[in-house]
C-alpha cells in the first residue's frame, strides 16, 4: 500500500572545514506601501547597528537578504550619539551612516526608527542622562524644554540622512521613518497633555520633509498622515485608525529578551510562522521581526534594569551572526510562499469565511489572480473542504495556496535544515612575560574600599544614585563614620531602590543585597560587629542598567535612599543613620583601568588573590585560532565588567542563576505564545558565555581586564568558539506541484514539489559524512534520531553514496533531494 503525506525523508550529516541605487517615490494607500506607483508586500527585520560591529554588518545583512528580508529596520539611540549635550559620536559601532549604506549596498530598504525614545531594553530607553537635568523638563509630554531637545536631535539625524542622500527620494534606501515609540501603551498616565504631545510630534516629524512616510507604533490616535502600526506576538486582529492607511506590523517578537536571574525564553518557529502568515492572511502587507539579529549589549548599554549582556532574542540570526536553524530556513520558505501571493495580496482585500470550527479561509481574488490562506487556529488537526478539494490542516497552522488550489507551505511543517551548534572550550592561553611567572600571566590591583578619590563630597542624608552619578558609573560609595563607647554586635538594616549593594564594616566585607528584574528594590539585614571608638560603614551601591520603560520611567531612582538603621545596639536600641552626614564617591578609583588597560598605579605580580571582592585583574592572551565566533566563559567569577583590548564586552554575572523550575526541554507551539511559555536554562546561570567580536582580537598580545566585584578566580576563565558541525534536514512527502508555481530548484529547472536541501552552513565547509538517513517515519530530534515503524533499509547507503562522493572538492553547492511519491532523485 502506498502511503502519502506521512512518509518523510530525514538526513543527519556532519560538516568539516576545508552599491545600489533606489531613487523611488514612496507613498501609501489603504492596502500597502506604494513604491514608484506599485503596491508592495514587504518583509522587514530589526538589526540594531551598535549591538554588533561594523565588521559583522555586511554578513548579517547578506544573511537577512538570503532569508527573504526586504527591509532592515533599526532604532537610532540618542544617548549613544550624544553622550554629552552638543558632543556627537558617529564612529565605530555608532556609525549610523555606514550601517545604512551597508544595507543599501545589499539592495535592501531601510526603516529608520528615530524615536528618539527607543525602549529596546536599552539604557534609559535611549535617552541621554543629561536630558534629565535640563530645568523644567518632563519627558514624553507636551513640555517645551523636552520638545525642543527632541526636535533638535530628530532634525540632526534627518539632516545627516539628507546630506548623505539616503532617503529613497534621493536615491537612498530609507523608505520609512518612525517618530515616538509605543507611547500609546502608557500615554493615559500623562493625561490631556499626551494628546497634544502626539499631535506636536507628528507635526514636527512631517515638517522635516523626509519624502517618505512616518509611522507611530502602538499609537491608535496617530494623526494623519502618520501611519499607526502594531507591535506584539500577534497582530492579525490589528487594523489602522483610518481606511486610507495600510495594515503594518513594526515589531513581531521573534523571541524575548532575558534578564540576570531569569531563564532564557525562546519562541518555536511554527508559532512565529503562524503569526506571520495570519497577519498577511488578514490583510497585512508589511511586517517586521523584532529581532532578526539581536546581538550583544556591549559596555553599559543594557537597560531594564537587570537586562543581560546577551540580546540574542532567539532571533533567526543569533547573537554571534550565525543563522539559527530551522527558524531562519522555515521563515525563508514562508517568505517565498508569501511573495508568490504578492500580486493577489496587493490587488484587493481578502474575503474571509469559516468552513468549520476554528477554521478560517481568506481568499484574495481579482480577475485571474487568486491566492488563499487556510488557517486552523484550534488545538486539534482538522480536515477542511475548500474550492472542492480536501485539505489536512495541522493544529495551530496556516496553509498558503498561491493559486487557490495547491498548498506550497504550511506553518507547522518544517522542511528546513536543523543545526547542532557546539562550543569548543580552550583554556586561556596567556602571553606570559618574564615578570609574570608568579601569577601564571595574571596581574592584579585591589580597588580601595570606601572613599579614595579627591572629588568626594559630603551631604546630610541619603542621595539618589542616578541624580548623583548621572549614570557615569554603575557605582556610588556611601560612607559614614560613627563613634561607640563600646564594641557590640548589631544588625545593619539597609533599604535601597536598587539594584544591588555591598556593605563593608571597618574595611571588611559584611554582606550584600540584590534585587531582581521584577523588583529592583533591596531590603537587607546584615549582622555586623562594631568596635569601641570609631567605626566606618562603607556601602557600595550599584546599578545594573537604568530603567528603560514605563510612564515616568525617567523619575524612577536607584541607590540607597534608606532608611539605614543600626538595630540591636546596647539595651536593644536602634540608631537611624539616614539623615547623618554621609560622604560620597562617584565611581571607582581605578575605573579607567578597563578602557585604558593602564594606570598610574602599579599592577601587582605577586600571589594572585582569589574569591575576594573589589579586585582588578589583567592578563595578556593569545586569541583562539580560526574564524569561528569567540566567547569568554566566566564560570568561576562572580560579577563585574570585562574589557578586551580596551573594548567593553559588557557586564558579566555568572553567579546569578535562573529559578530551578518553569523550563521545558521542548515546547508545544500549539496555542497562544507569551514570553514565559517556553523557557530554557532553569537552575543555571542566566548567562555564562560573553561574545567577543573577532574584529576586537589580534592573533597575539591581547589584553583582558576584569573588574571583579564580589569575588572569583580568573584562572577558571576559558575561551570558547562556536561551530556548526552537525546538520539535519527533513522533508514531508506531498503531492507534486506545478513547476511554474513552486520551483524549489531553479538551477536544475525541475522544481516539482518538496525538496530536501543538504548543505553546510559555512562557505568553506563540505559534507564529510552521513550519520543517519531515513525514508519513512523516523523518530527523535536532530542529533538523536532513530528509525520509526516504517523505514527503508537502503536509505543510509543510498544517501552516503550519492552525497559524500560529491563532496571531495571544497564546493559548498547545495545538494537537493526531490521527494515525489515514494522515489528520490538526486538533483545535481
Amino acid at each position: 500500500m502506498k502511503v502519502t503525506h506521512i512518509l518523510s525523508v530525514l538526513v543527519w550529516f556532519f560538516c568539516v572545514y576545508v552599491p545600489t541605487s533606489f531613487c523611488a517615490n514612496v507613498t501609501y494607500d489603504q492596502r500597502a506601501l506604494v513604491i514608484d506607483g506599485k503596491r508592495r508586500v514587504l518583509v522587514s527585520g530589526s538589526i540594531h547597528y551598535p549591538r554588533s560591529t561594523p565588521e559583522m554588518w555586511p554578513d548579517i545583512i547578506k544573511k537577512s537578504k538570503d532569508g527573504g528580508i526586504d527591509v532592515i529596520d533599526t532604532y537610532v539611540f540618542w544617548n549613544l550619539h550624544e553622550p554629552v549635550r552638543g558632543q556627537y559620536n558617529f564612529e565605530g559601532r555608532a556609525d549610523l551612516v555606514k550601517f545604512v549604506k551597508a544595507v543599501a549596498a545589499a539592495g535592501l530598504y531601510v526603516h529608520l526608527r528615530i524615536g528618539p525614545y527607543a525602549c529596546a531594553e536599552w539604557n534609559y530607553g535611549g535617552f541621554p542622562l543629561w536630558l534629565h537635568f535640563i530645568p523644567g523638563i518632563e519627558f514624553r509630554t507636551d513640555n517645551k524644554p523636552f520638545e525642543e531637545e527632541m526636535k533638535r536631535f530628530t532634525a540632526k539625524i534627518v539632516d545627516m540622512m539628507k546630506q548623505e542622500k539616503l532617503y529613497t527620494s534621493q536615491g537612498g534606501p530609507i523608505i520609512l521613518s518612525q517618530i515616538e515609540n509605543e507611547y500609546g501603551d502608557i500615554d493615559a498616565a500623562y493625561g490631556p497633555a499626551a494628546e497634544s504631545y502626539i499631535k506636536w510630534a507628528a507635526s514636527m516629524a512631517t515638517s522635516l520633509d523626509t519624502g517618505v512616510p512616518w509611522v507611530m507604533c502602538q499609537q491608535a490616535d496617530a494623526p494623519d498622515p502618520i501611519i499607526n502600526t502594531c507591535n506584539g506576538f500577534y497582530c492579525h486582529n490589528f487594523y489602522p485608525n483610518s481606511n486610507s492607511k495600510p495594515k503594518m506590523w513594526t515589531e513581531n517578537w521573534s523571541g524575548w529578551y532575558f534578564s540576570y536571574g531569569g531563564a532564557v525564553p525562546y519562541r518555536p518557529v511554527e508559532d512565529l510562522a503562524f503569526a506571520v502568515a495570519y497577519f498577511y492572511q488578514r490583510g497585512g502587507t508589511f511586517q517586521s521581526y523584532y529581532m532578526y539579529h539581536g546581538g550583544t549589549n556591549f559596555g553599559r548599554v543594557s537597560g531594564g534594569p537587570f537586562i543581560a549582556t546577551s540580546y540574542d532574542y532567539d532571533a533567526p540570526i543569533d547573537e554571534y551572526g550565525i543563522i539559527r536553524q530551522p527558524k531562519w530556513g522555515h521563515l525563508k520558505d514562508l517568505h517565498k510562499a508569501i511573495k508568490l501571493c504578492e500580486e493577489a495580496l496587493i490587488a484587493t482585500d481578502p474575503t474571509v469565511t469559516s468552513p468549520g470550527p476554528n477554521i478560517e479561509a481568506a481568499v484574495y481574488k481579482k480577475g485571474a489572480v487568486c491566492a488563499a490562506f487556510l488557517a486552523n487556529n484550534g488545538t486539534s488537526d482538522a480536515n477542511v473542504t475548500f474550492n472542492g478539494n480536501s485539505y489536512q490542516l495541522p493544529a495551530w497552522s496556516i496553509s498558503i495556496l498561491p493559486d487557490c488550489k495547491n498548498v506550497v507551505f504550511n506553518t507547522a511543517k518544517i522542511n528546513s535544515v536543523s543545526m547542532i551548534s557546539s562550543f569548543t572550550t580552550e583554556t586561556l592561553k596567556e602571553k606570559v612575560g618574564s615578570s609574570d611567572d608568579c601569577s601564571s600571566g595574571w596581574s592584579w590591583i585591589s580597588e580601595p574600599i570606601g572613599i579614595s578619590k579627591a572629588d568626594s563630597f559630603s551631604k546630610f542624608g541619603l542621595l539618589d544614585q542616578i541624580n548623583t552619578t548621572s549614570d557615569r558609573s554603575d557605582y556610588l560609595w556611601y560612607s559614614l563614620s560613627i563613634n561607640l563607647d563600646a564594641g557590640t554586635q548589631a544588625v545593619l538594616h539597609i533599604e535601597s531602590l536598587g539594584h544591588a549593594l555591598h556593605a563593608f564594616i571597618n574595611g571588611k566585607f559584611a554582606g550584600s543585597g540584590t534585587g531582581n528584574r521584577d523588583n529592583a528594590q533591596v531590603k537587607v539585614d546584615i549582622p555586623i560587629t562594631l568596635v569601641a571608638g570609631k567605626n566606618t560603614i562603607d556601602l557600595l551601591s550599584l546599578t545594573v542598567g537604568v530603567q528603560n520603560y514605563g510612564a515616568f520611567f525617567d523619575k524612577k531612582g536607584a541607590g540607597i535612599t534608606g532608611p539605614v538603621i543600626l538595630n540591636g545596639l546596647k539595651n536593644g536600641s536602634s540608631l537611624n543613620l539616614s539623615s547623618q552626614n554621609w560622604t560620597y564617591q562617584i565611581g571607582l578609583k581605578d575605573e579607567d583601568l578597563g578602557p585604558s588597560s593602564g594606570s598610574s598605579r602599579q599592577w601587582n605580580q605577586s600571589t594572585l588573590p582569589t574569591n575576594q571582592p573589589l579586585i582588578w585583574y589583567k592578563t595578556n592572551f593569545v586569541a583562539p585560532s580560526g574564524s569561528d565566533p569567540v566567547a569568554i566563559n566566566f564560570t568561576g567569577m562572580g560579577k563585574g565588567e570585562a574589557w578586551v583590548n580596551g573594548q567593553s564586552i559588557g557586564r558579566y554575572w555568572p553567579t546569578y542563576a535562573a529559578p530551578s523550575d518553569g523550563c521545558t526541554d521542548s515546547c508545544n507551539y500549539i496555542g497562544a505564545y507569551n514570553a514565559s511559555k517556553c523557557l530554557q536554562n532553569c537552575g543555571k546561570p542566566s548567562q555564562s558565555l560573553y561574545h567577543v567580536p573577532r574584529s576586537w582580537l589580534r592573533p597575539e598580545n591581547n589584553t583582558l581586564v576584569l573588574f571583579e566585584e564580589t569575588g572569583g578566580n580568573p584562572k577558571h576563565i576559558t575561551f570558547t568558539t562556536k561551530q556548526i558541525g552537525s546538520v539535519c534536514s527533513r522533508v514531508s512527502e506531498s503531492h507534486p506541484l506545478p513547476v511554474d508555481l513552486w520551483n524549489s530548484n531553479a538551477e536544475s529547472g525541475r522544481g516539482v514539489g518538496p525538496v530536501l536541501l543538504l548543505e553546510c552552513p559555512y562557505p568553506n565547509q563540505v559534507i564529510s559524512s552521513i550519520k543517519f538517513a531515513s525514508f519513512g517515519t523516523p523518530l527523535g530530534t536532530c542529533g538523536n534520531f532513530k528509525q520509526g515503524g516504517c523505514s527503508s533499509k537502503n536509505a543510509l547507503s543510498i544517501v552516503q553514496k550519492a552525497i559524500v562522493c560529491l563532496d571531495t572538492s571544497p564546493s559548498n553547492k547545495p545538494k537537493y533531494w526531490n521527494v515525489n511519491n515514494s522515489f528520490w532523485e538526486l538533483l545535481s
